[in-house]
């Protein structure tokens, strides 16, 4: 496309998760989790890739790719490791994160949950305790009381559809098997009835932890919205970009409802929507269509299609009717050079949306880094650099440059958050 679509206030960006790359979560449900046998997780996240230390090289890295945006998640488990106790270090170590941002004319993206909770909180739980709504935003109003006044954007949930996606892939049965091993150990250990998680779901608890999730984002957007009226609120939701065959139209529905239509209903309240697209499924009247032969597979063994994105975010649009965000979006693949294929088509197609007239505010990337992929630990590569296990350096990819290229194309030159640090303190700038 000749034209750029991409307004002046655009946010380009890359994603990461708190989890996934500070290291060392040791109260989280997941560090748990990954502790407990059996357990569904391939390895334990360790140090991951040390980000807790390195993350005024890793923003360095987010400057030098000429990005103006960051999304990032702050960690329920390190902000109140214990029930009712707050951590300041913690809040210290996320406030200077969002100065960081900043003084570099980042704009700070907040993710409050990012799939992990407290180990307390997973004792209790989690989103199946009455009051888990009302924990939520406690943890939130103390966020946002600390350095809400700086951070562009607010993202309450990290995909709180996906366990209700992946049930539509066919895994084989030993995987819920194992979930449900997991989930029972971690009980054991824990000294409790019922241990439960965000990222390890039992199929009968989605609806009880649906519940529970869909009355914590609206107390939590209460509560920053009332720190922060102005502040843009929303929820990232995993979807892939379901396509009818012939025939397929009644099975391609049935799961855009099962799995979709209730957070993007939810979303209608909210001031966007985060679409988080890695793949296309194709549906004919038998069920799934899997690849032709010879296609360029992801590590999920679905086709590579950088179209999906255009049919995500137009469809999710469709439905919800408010601002996109994509707020993750990439390729799981070790071979760098079909990820750095698959980035310029792909933005050709969001720009496509937005020619058809889909409000899009921001694009983000998955992923900086190679990082810990939740149950397959360090066997999946979305990142832009590649990072060394033992000496944790960054060195980047192919990739990296071709990213930095294609926004450098688009982004035009424009004010950057509206914020900036003075003297170490906040002030608005005009």
């Amino acid at each position: 496309m000749t034209d750029n679509l991409f307004p002046d206030d655009f946010l380009w960006g890359v994603a990461s998760a708190g989890h996934q790359i500070e290291g060392d979560n040791l109260d989280s449900d997941t560090w748990f989790l990954e502790t407990v046998s059996p357990t569904i997780f391939a390895e334990p996240s360790g140090r991951a890739t040390d980000g807790w230390n390195r993350w005024e090289e890793d923003l360095g890295l987010v400057e030098n790719l000429g990005l103006n945006a960051y999304r990032f998640s702050v960690e329920w488990a390190r902000i109140e490791p214990v029930e009712g106790e707050f951590s300041e270090s913690a809040l210290d170590h996320y406030e200077a994160l969002v100065d960081g941002c900043l003084a570099r004319g980042i704009a700070p993206v907040v993710t409050f949950s990012h799939f992990t909770s407290p180990h307390w909180f997973a004792k209790r739980g989690a989103w199946l305790d009455p009051a888990s709504a009302a924990l939520f935003a406690r943890y939130c109003a103390k966020v946002m009381d600390r350095f809400g006044d700086r951070i562009a954007i607010a993202v309450t949930f990290n995909e709180p559809d996906l366990p209700e996606m992946l049930s539509w892939v066919d895994l084989p049965p030993f995987v819920s098997e194992l979930e449900r091993a997991t989930l029972e150990a971690a009980a054991a250990k824990a000294g409790v009835e019922r241990y439960r998680a965000g990222n390890v779901m039992l199929h009968e608890d989605f609806p009880g932890m649906r519940a529970g999730l869909t009355a914590a984002h609206r107390a939590a957007t209460a509560a920053i919205k009332d720190r922060r009226p102005d502040l843009r609120v929303g929820l990232s939701i995993a979807i892939i970009d379901d396509v009818a065959a012939p025939g397929g139209e009644q099975l391609r529905d049935r799961k855009r409802a099962e799995v979709y239509q209730h957070w993007l209903e939810l979303a209608r309240d909210d001031d966007f929507i985060g679409v988080q697209n890695y793949e296309r499924a194709i549906y004919g009247p038998d069920g799934e269509i899997r690849p032709p032969a010879g296609a360029v597979l992801n590590e999920q063994g679905t086709a590579v299609e950088p179209d999906s994105l255009r049919g995500a975010v137009e469809w999710v649009y469709s439905v919800a009717q408010v601002p996109v965000i994509v707020t993750e979006h990439g390729i799981s693949t070790p071979d760098d050079p079909a990820r750095a294929a698959f980035i310029e088509p792909s933005l050709v197609g969001l720009e496509q949306a937005i020619a058809s007239g889909v409000p899009v505010l921001g694009y983000f990337h998955w992923t900086l880094m190679d990082n810990f992929e939740w149950i397959f630990g360090y066997s999946r590569q979305l990142g832009l650099y590649s990072v060394d296990r033992t000496t944790f350096e960054r060195t980047p990819k192919a990739s990296a440059a071709v990213f930095a290229a294609a926004v450098s194309a688009r982004r035009r030159p424009s004010q950057s958050f509206g914020l900036t640090i003075q003297n170490g303190s906040p002030a608005r700038s005009s």
